[in-house]
């Protein structure tokens, strides 16, 4: 029997991803019609010998109950959610409910960050793992750029048994160019090792009158995957397969993109035979009406309830549910947010933030909404729950819970705060 465990953090989390996750959480964010972490358990569940799907992090468990529920019900399989008392650290919440990993007696379990996309090809990773007995834990790697490389967990690896024999997380020089794509295979006796990592940060914390944060707190990659490094304890299975997080806002849509590839076959089951000229690949939610004479793709995700007009022309961009996109307006590397609505002739677009197409083995750079001066760097637009008039034209801007925008000199004092220089 297998387990696996899906960490999501919490909402003091994920800030460079708002103001997507200000309605909705992070691991809820629909892609490629589901949500994040739905794609996630639907890569665990196609595992027969995965039994159980436990999902921790620190949102109210009031939040995640009715995509618990939901979930249970269409893959069939226990998945439970487990909220922190309070955040925990990738490592601290993981042996704070070692019990309930540990119940049943599972072979190993699963280890997956909710932020990250893959194909998560599991299987491939959990024989892998089950090749090398002495192997407490096998994380699967990918090739960065040298530049990029520092931006992420990098491995040194023995090349014929690939035994990790260095592990840095975010070095302050280069190390490598493998790095860590947050998808782990561990065998039960990790928790050995984190007990050992739990009383250091024990110690250090009493040690320091609780000045040192919280005494649970504990980082997986720094105080569990480094020390196992040179151990022939930790091993690393490099893929070529598609990777990438989902940090910022504009890494939705690239993850988005990759998502409906991915998903092409069911994707085509769900979407039905739409009317509207579709240009592949995209997803369409079966309740949401679109005039046959829109244009739709490609890498759009548009979700329930949406009303698109005749004329409208959408690529690069999620619709969110219930947003109206009116006659012949033009929506481009954008999300359009719930209740949202669209207003004729109206243009909304945004900058693409893909990675580098001319260098090899490049990642999302993820860069925060704003640089150092105050102003926005290249990103797709986000349109919130608000009104877009007719005839009106956005570019690379943020709105947020704007009811209407209106025009004249506050159309114009809102384009002064918003407007990034192009």
């Amino acid at each position: 029997m297998l387990k696996a465990v899906i960490l999501i953090g919490g909402p003091q989390k994920g800030t460079r991803f708002r103001p997507l996750s200000l309605d909705t959480p992070k691991p809820l964010f629909p892609i490629a019609g589901l949500p994040l972490i739905q794609h996630h358990i639907c890569a665990c569940a196609k595992l027969q010998e995965c039994k159980e799907i436990l999902i921790i992090g620190a949102y109210t468990t009031n939040l995640m109950s009715q995509f618990i529920s939901d979930m249970q019900k269409e893959y069939h399989v226990i998945i439970r959610y487990l909220q922190e008392f309070a955040p925990l650290g990738t490592g601290g919440g993981l042996y704070h409910f070692r019990d309930q990993i540990r119940a049943g007696n599972p072979t190993a379990f699963f280890l997956l960050n909710g932020d990250v996309c893959s194909d998560f090809p599991l299987r491939e990773l959990w024989s892998f793992h089950e090749e090398r007995p002495s192997a407490l834990v096998t994380i699967m790697g990918t090739e960065a750029t040298r530049q990029q490389s520092v931006h992420y967990g990098c491995m040194v690896r023995e090349p014929s048994t690939k035994a990790v024999n260095h592990y840095v997380e975010k070095p302050n020089s280069y190390v490598s160019t493998l790095i860590n794509c947050g998808v782990y295979v561990c065998s039960l006796q990790v928790f050995h090792t984190m007990a050992e990592a739990f009383q250091k940060k024990q110690d250090v914390f009493y040690s320091g009158n609780g000045q040192n944060g919280h005494p649970g707190y504990m980082s997986w990659e720094q105080d569990v995957l480094a020390p196992l490094a040179g151990t022939n304890k930790l091993y690393a299975m490099q893929v070529t397969n598609w990777w990438s997080q989902v940090k910022t806002a504009g890494s939705a849509i690239y993850a988005n993109r990759h998502y409906l590839e991915l998903n092409k076959e069911n994707d085509k089951e769900s979407s039905g035979q739409p009317s509207c000229h579709i240009i592949p690949d995209v997803f369409l939610h079966p309740s949401a009406s679109v005039d046959s004479t829109a244009v739709i793709g490609p890498n759009v995700s548009i979700g329930a309830g949406v009303t698109i007009k005749a004329g409208v022309r959408i690529k690069e961009s999620i619709i969110l549910n219930n947003a109206t996109i009116n006659d012949h307006a033009l929506v481009m590397y954008s999300v359009v947010g719930q209740d949202a609505s669209v207003g004729e002739w109206a243009r909304v677009e945004g900058t693409p933030s893909d990675p580098d197409p001319n260098k090899p083995f490049a990642k999302m750079d993820n860069t925060p909404l704003f640089n150092t001066d105050g102003r926005l760097n290249p990103s797709i637009t986000i349109l919130g729950e608000c009104q877009c008039p007719n005839l009106f034209i956005i570019i690379i801007i943020i709105i947020i819970l704007i009811s209407f925008i209106y025009k004249g000199v506050n159309n114009f004092f809102f384009t002064i705060l918003f407007y990034r220089y192009t």
